[in-house]
């Protein structure tokens, strides 16, 4: 298997703080976004970390939006989601952007 950030950090802690909208709410398809991470500009591993420690601070049910451009973030969130038992609702890749919905298991 091949190694990512996914099975690096699944799991480990760090006390960096993310950018977040804490109480933003969106539409995607009839679902709210309880949370909003903004982690453009950030390479591996740190959007996947960041959305780690977003998710660990919801209530499972709830939905956390990140934002990025880290190209390797689509198979790393890919990986995480299947590791984690998290639902990846969600990606999208618009112009170097990638977006990804998570529903916090």
């Amino acid at each position: 298997m091949d190694h990512t950030c996914a099975d690096t950090f699944l799991g480990h802690r760090r006390r960096e703080l993310s950018r977040c909208q804490v109480g933003y709410t969106g539409w995607m398809n009839d679902v709210t976004i309880d949370e909003s991470l903004d982690v453009t500009g950030l390479n591996c591993p740190l959007p996947l970390l960041k959305a780690k420690q977003s998710l660990n601070r919801l209530e499972a049910g709830k939905v956390l939006e990140v934002v990025c451009t880290d190209p390797g973030s689509v198979r790393d969130f890919d990986v995480f989601s299947r590791q984690s038992g998290h639902e990846l609702l969600k990606s999208a890749e618009s112009e170097g952007t990638y977006t990804y919905w998570l529903r916090k298991s």
